[in-house]
């Protein structure tokens, strides 16, 4: 049985566009109805002012004599077709005597108009000229049956409501057709999703209408970001299993042997086990990167604020300072762990190698720059650009396994930002960090 889905966009369509033409083949119609009857009203009424007129000008060559076509006794008359009457110095004289009575009150006008009068189911479209002749006042009345002409309208009136029934069931199907025609980008958007499920199809193709470009580049986009995620986790795995294989090996050679273990080989365990917790830590840091296309919002003022305040607590000797800093309610398109990670690894490292004091600065404009400065020894131009490699170290006596800034540098390139290293005006290094982040959200 045929099963209508009023879900379906097919049916909104048609449901729209089908009651947008009722509704102006409908009003169409009633306007051609009033038009029409108005039109012949004033057609009518113009012929019949030509004819008043022609018929004064008869009076005035008559010399004031009420001419004999006038005079009721006309038997030409008796067939009620047009209608005269003259009222001249108080005298009334008709071609009509049965009319009189209507007629009277309409002969005490004043004025030149259309009248429209109704009597026993009849209908007389007249005319009224007021005139002056030889210094007699006159009122002239003549008119023309309506009512033939009305029915005549109204047959006419109903054949064209026929006609416009015969075309809104065309304009109804045609509006079929073209939805129908329409939806078909839908319909083969429908099978490349159906193809890229059942893996015969990589990637969604552009040949859709402008309106689907959007979703069609989301979707593709979503799905690269699942095949980056999913390349991050085989090679975080991979990572993993190569990094930690041969500690693990050597740690359960040392544990399984007979020979004590001494200071010495206990510090160099203990090593191996910190930097296998360090390498841990830094796949699995890698493997919660969302990326941009994740669809959710960060206020950045409340994450800066509370990672200021985290650090200022973990380095109590040094001051942590958030300046330029945009409204309390901004928010920015970035994943609200990708901002905290990647500003707390930025005030991490500023914090292990300033001497007094960190200033942090967010600007908001076009883009979103993160810049992060401390005041301490610095980095030489020379080693800048070796900054951000991956278990590089500049400076060995200090904490850390020289992953963080690697994993900083991760970050920027997933969300196609820019990633600097300076010179601070203070001695320091400044870290720069540029984001594209869309319109920024209330």
């Amino acid at each position: 049985m045929f099963r209508i889905d009023r879900r379906s966009l097919r049916f909104r369509l048609l449901t729209w566009l089908g009651g947008v033409a009722v509704i102006v083949v409908g009003v169409t119609w009633l306007l051609h109805g009033i038009l029409l009857r108005d039109l012949a009203r004033d057609f009518l009424g113009e012929r019949l002012r030509q004819e008043a007129e022609h018929t004064l000008q008869q009076l005035r060559q008559e010399q004031g004599s009420i001419p004999a076509w006038l005079e009721s006794a006309g038997g030409g008359y008796q067939v009620f077709h047009h209608l005269y009457a003259l009222r001249l110095d108080g005298g009334i004289t008709t071609s009509h005597p049965r009319w009189l009575v209507p007629l009277e009150s309409h002969l005490k006008g004043e004025d030149d108009t259309l009248v429209d009068i109704h009597w026993q189911g009849r209908q007389l479209l007249a005319y009224r000229k007021v005139f002056t002749l030889d210094g007699r006042s006159g009122v002239l009345l003549i008119g023309e049956d309506f009512a033939q002409v009305a029915a005549g309208l109204t047959t006419l009136h109903w054949w064209v409501g026929g006609i416009a029934g015969v075309l809104l069931l065309l304009l109804v199907a045609l509006n079929l057709i073209a939805v129908n025609r329409g939806l078909r980008p839908l319909s083969r958007l429908q099978r490349q999703l159906d193809e890229l499920q059942s893996g015969d199809r990589e990637r969604l193709r552009l040949d859709t209408p402008a309106e689907l470009d959007n979703l069609v580049v989301q979707l593709n986009r979503f799905m690269d970001d699942q095949d980056k995620r999913l390349q991050r986790s085989r090679e975080s795995v991979a990572n993993l299993s190569h990094a930690l294989k041969t500690p693990l090996a050597a740690v359960t050679q040392v544990l399984r042997g007979s020979r004590p273990i001494d200071d010495g080989r206990r510090a160099k365990m203990l090593l191996r086990l910190e930097d296998m917790h360090a390498q841990l830590e830094s796949e699995l840091r890698r493997s919660r990167i969302a990326g941009p296309y994740t669809g959710q919002r960060t206020l950045i003022r409340r994450e800066a604020e509370t990672l200021i305040d985290m650090f200022g607590a973990l380095y109590p000797d040094k001051r942590f300072r958030l300046a330029a800093i945009p409204a309390a309610e901004v928010s920015v398109s970035v994943e609200r762990q990708d901002f905290t990670e990647m500003l707390g690894i930025v005030l991490d490292n500023a914090g292990k190698w300033a001497e007094r004091e960190v200033v942090c600065r967010l600007e908001l404009a076009e883009s979103l720059t993160l810049t992060v400065e401390d005041d301490g020894p610095g980095v030489s131009a020379e080693d800048i650009a070796l900054l951000g490699r991956r278990g590089l170290r500049l400076d060995e006596g200090r904490p850390g396994h020289g992953l963080g800034l690697s994993i900083l540098r991760q970050l920027v390139e997933q969300y196609a930002g820019v990633l600097q290293f300076e010179v601070g005006g203070r001695g320091g290094l400044r870290v720069v960090i540029t984001l594209a982040h869309g319109d920024p959200g209330p």
